[in-house]
């Protein structure tokens, strides 16, 4: 498995596909995913950036690992904070972006279930993050200014 790198990578601005089935195979990518994001010291991976236009994210905060098919935003605060962001996908590139502070998504679990939560603070930004490479999107085309930056963790 790789990951797919650089900001002007074709790949990563492409849109997933709604993922229709949950089968074994899915099962799999998101194990694959999980465990690929934790290796590489991310609190977050898309399935675009390992090269599978899917609507699937991971992310890991507060020892919490998240699995999600086919996630949206249903609601987001008016509320917004600026934090600073990396991305596995766009190695010791820092910038800091302006983001809700809460959101609320709907998304499907691998087993199946269709779930609606809460988030907020490092939670909310890591899946909005995620969920804009869903979209082709990337933190530098938000951030207000980038940086460059050797050897710098965890990243998005």
């Amino acid at each position: 498995m790789d990951l797919i790198t650089g900001k002007d990578n074709k790949t990563l601005r492409q849109k997933s596909l709604p993922v229709k089935k949950i089968d074994a195979e899915v099962r799999s990518l998101i194990k694959k995913m999980t465990v690929f994001m934790k290796q590489n010291n991310g609190i977050g991976l898309a399935a675009i950036q390992i090269g599978v236009p899917l609507r699937v994210i991971v992310c890991e905060v507060n020892d919490k690992v998240y699995s999600l098919i086919n996630p949206e935003i249903i609601k987001t605060s008016t509320e917004m904070n600026v934090m600073d962001e990396g991305c596995l996908s766009v190695p010791d590139v820092f910038g800091e972006v302006e983001r809700p502070e809460k959101i609320v998504i709907k998304a499907t679990t691998p087993e199946g279930k269709k779930i609606k939560f809460k988030a907020f603070d490092l939670l909310a930004r890591v899946l909005q993050h995620e969920m804009d490479h869903l979209d082709g999107i990337l933190f530098t085309d938000k951030a207000k200014t980038t940086r460059e930056e050797l050897n710098q963790a965890p990243a998005l």
